[in-house]
């Protein structure tokens, strides 16, 4: 028989990387947790985690059983909300969002729906790296991201394919063009987006072109690049999607990378992509939409 708490410090250890985080996060001492963990691997049997003065990583096994002990959680948790009567018709849905699909997007989606919700919602934000990682430990039920690259371990729906483009300031002497050489920007001050999916692709791009220009800022924050673009600080390359007042989104000729956005779910997941709630579904149209939008021209819908 497997105690609950075993499970809580179980799977505190997988989502907070290491067991002195997981002790803190379970609000008891680190040997307390170590010891059930030890107790969990006799009942069980196996081996659940490798231990290094690194970090703690699932042994096969470990990774098998995280998907039991993630179901048996959301069932006892369901089972208390039915017989409290907290959270009646309002599952747990944890989504996952690529951050750079722009803030903007999600939040008009979000107001569109709330509070007219059938789902109680858990928003975690994070790169394709990160997304992956949370739906391989079932820590999402599924997440909107980069798909169509090959991957075969979660079921995928592509939404919208795009392309990328320059972001410049709405004063700049190039801004009137509706694509612009690389050539051109060689004496720009530019920033980089240091979470872009197309970095090393956009990076190799102006380097092969001799363009080695001034950079004003690194940032992972894709809001604050746009408020420092439409202030003049430099110039950047984005996916088309994003727009901001001040900033114009010309072409950049020559560049034809292009990412995919889609659902990305485990199997488990996969009742969500056929019966989506109300919040999905808007955000599925919304990204649909950016290929009818007139501002982001390179973008379609994917097959």
């Amino acid at each position: 028989m497997l105690d609950r708490y075993l499970l809580r410090y179980f799977l505190a250890v997988v989502d907070q990387g290491n067991f002195s985080r997981a002790a803190a996060h379970c609000n008891v001492s680190q040997p307390t947790l170590s010891v059930g963990i030890s107790k969990l691997e006799r009942t069980l049997q196996a081996q659940l985690f490798v231990r290094s003065s690194q970090r703690v990583e699932l042994t096969s096994a470990g990774a098998r059983f995280l998907l039991h002990a993630r179901r048996i959680e959301r069932e006892f948790n369901g089972a208390m909300q039915a017989m409290t009567g907290e959270g009646m018709d309002q599952p747990n849905l944890r989504l996952g969002i690529l951050s750079s699909v722009p803030t903007e997007i999600i939040a008009e989606c979000v107001a569109r729906t709330h509070p007219a919700q059938s789902h109680r919602f858990e928003l975690l934000f994070g790169t394709e790296r990160e997304l992956t990682g949370h739906l391989a430990r079932g820590r999402i039920d599924l997440a909107v991201t980069l798909v169509g690259r090959g991957a075969d371990r979660f079921l995928e729906r592509p939404i919208v394919t795009e392309g990328y483009g320059l972001a410049l300031p709405a004063g700049h002497r190039l801004a009137g063009e509706s694509a612009i050489a690389p050539e051109l920007l060689a004496q720009e001050v530019m920033m980089v987006r240091r979470h872009c999916e197309a970095l090393s692709e956009t990076s190799r791009f102006f380097t092969e072109r001799g363009v080695r220009p001034h950079f004003a800022l690194r940032s992972t924050n894709d809001e604050r690049v746009l408020r420092m673009v439409a202030a003049g600080l430099g110039v950047t390359v984005m996916p088309m999607c994003f727009q901001a007042p001040g900033v114009v989104r010309p072409r950049l000729a020559g560049f034809s990378v292009e990412r995919t956005l889609g659902w990305a779910a485990t199997v488990e997941g996969e009742g969500l992509l056929s019966a989506m709630p109300s919040l999905l579904q808007v955000i599925d149209a919304s990204l649909a939409g950016l290929a009818r939008d007139d501002l982001g021209r390179s973008a379609w819908p994917a097959g």
